[in-house]
């Protein structure tokens, strides 16, 4: 490979959450490791890998004149935005106009219900679900109503179509959240999927929230289908909501930004995004996305999508073979596993906490599922270098998933 994903990165003391905050926060962040096991992070989803070489480049040579004043983006921020758009995802017709800046993509996620819904309001969201949903929907007053995934025969994550439209018929929805790529199942959806639940959100007129911070990460064999290209209507009445934080390990910068056709609707985030007066972009965020939204960034995401099928197969046959019981269904996108251990826990007579808190012992720093709704499940970050995935699975297969 051209560029380096196998440098086992010291986080440590390098403003990394991941590591930094281990034992730190309980209930929050995994548990410290025992003496003798250096921490594995597995848990935040941030990725342990070096940069994109253009991105610190790009800073540098910013950094080096010496004065950081106000400013406006430049036309070539939102040049590299649309052609990104175009280039990856086949999106055509992206202007300027029609993006809009946020801090963040959760951020951006309650700047759109702010203008579709009031405090109280209904939202519709799919189980398992992201916490970070939870957490902002909750804080911010609305209320939550969950629409579960299903499983399907071969273990797919699947909307269930039924269960979504029997929630919307009785009313008082006003908004629903799409997460796509689906975090933290790793569903990436299909495009009939996706036209069968707009078309249900058109029909009881729901305006959609597509958050899709997760869209350059879809595996080798699988493609993301942008929700306001599915038909005109889902391009009228959907916000969707991107960053490169994800594609490029780029969260520490913060800088995402939300795309939105309607004029009105246009017209109505700007209005909410600007009520707080500090959404405001930072410089260097915004020259770490020119840097990153490159052909060449598409040249080192490709490759960095290779190493993590590399990494999700690696994982996926070790649980096979030696953690009977435990069961995670094959992510298409994202980089995380969401494990099942309902039935190792009921055949071994241990808790999900002392399953947890094995792995964190032995420096697994892996993360309580259940805060995504996944009753006895583990959420599992695998973007590390595959040297430091295979020491995990060594580690929990000595240590953790034991008779």
């Amino acid at each position: 490979m051209k560029y380096d994903f196998t440098t086992v990165l010291d986080r440590r003391g390098m403003d990394a959450l991941a590591v930094d905050s281990l034992g730190a926060s309980p209930g929050v962040s995994p548990g410290a490791p025992k003496e003798g096991f250096d921490p594995i992070p597995m848990w935040v989803a941030d990725m342990s890998f070096p940069a994109f070489p253009a991105i610190p480049e790009a800073i540098i040579r910013r950094v080096q004149h010496p004065a950081y004043g106000y400013f406006s983006p430049s036309q070539a921020y939102y040049d590299a935005i649309s052609a990104w758009q175009r280039d990856r995802h086949g999106v055509t017709g992206l202007g300027a106009e029609h993006i809009g800046y946020e801090n963040g993509v959760l951020g951006g996620v309650i700047t759109a219900l702010n203008v579709f819904c009031s405090r109280g309001d209904r939202v519709l969201v799919h189980s398992p679900t992201y916490i970070g949903f939870t957490k902002s929907l909750t804080n911010c007053g609305y209320k939550i109503v969950h629409s579960p995934l299903c499983q399907d025969e071969d273990g797919v994550w699947r909307m269930d179509f039924e269960d979504m439209e029997a929630k919307l018929a009785r009313g008082g929805i006003h908004a629903a959240i799409l997460c796509s790529p689906h975090n933290p199942s790793g569903r990436v959806w299909e495009g009939w999927e996706l036209e069968r639940a707009m078309a249900l959100f058109e029909r009881y007129d729901v305006p959609v929230v597509s958050d899709e911070i997760w869209s350059d990460l879809v595996l080798p064999g699988f493609r993301h289908i942008p929700t306001q290209t599915v038909s005109p209507d889902a391009r009228r009445r959907t916000v969707a909501l991107y960053a490169p934080s994800k594609t490029f390990n780029l969260a520490g910068l913060v800088g995402s930004y939300h795309v939105a056709y309607d004029v009105r609707l246009r017209e109505r985030l700007a209005k909410e995004s600007s009520l707080s007066h500090y959404n405001s972009m930072n410089v260097l965020s915004m020259h770490a996305l020119i840097a990153a939204y490159s052909p060449e960034g598409g040249v080192w995401v490709d490759e960095l999508r290779q190493v993590l099928a590399g990494n999700i197969g690696f994982a996926l046959d070790f649980i096979e073979t030696h953690f009977p019981g435990v069961e995670a269904a094959r992510p298409q996108g994202t980089y995380m596993l969401f494990l099942d251990c309902t039935r190792w826990c009921r055949d071994s007579g241990r808790t999900i906490d002392q399953v947890l808190q094995a792995g964190w012992d032995v420096g697994v720093a892996w993360q309580d599922g259940r805060p995504f709704h996944g009753p006895c499940h583990i959420r599992m970050n695998l973007a590390l270098p595959l040297s430091r995935v295979e020491e995990a699975f060594r580690r929990l297969k000595e240590y953790v998933f034991t008779k």
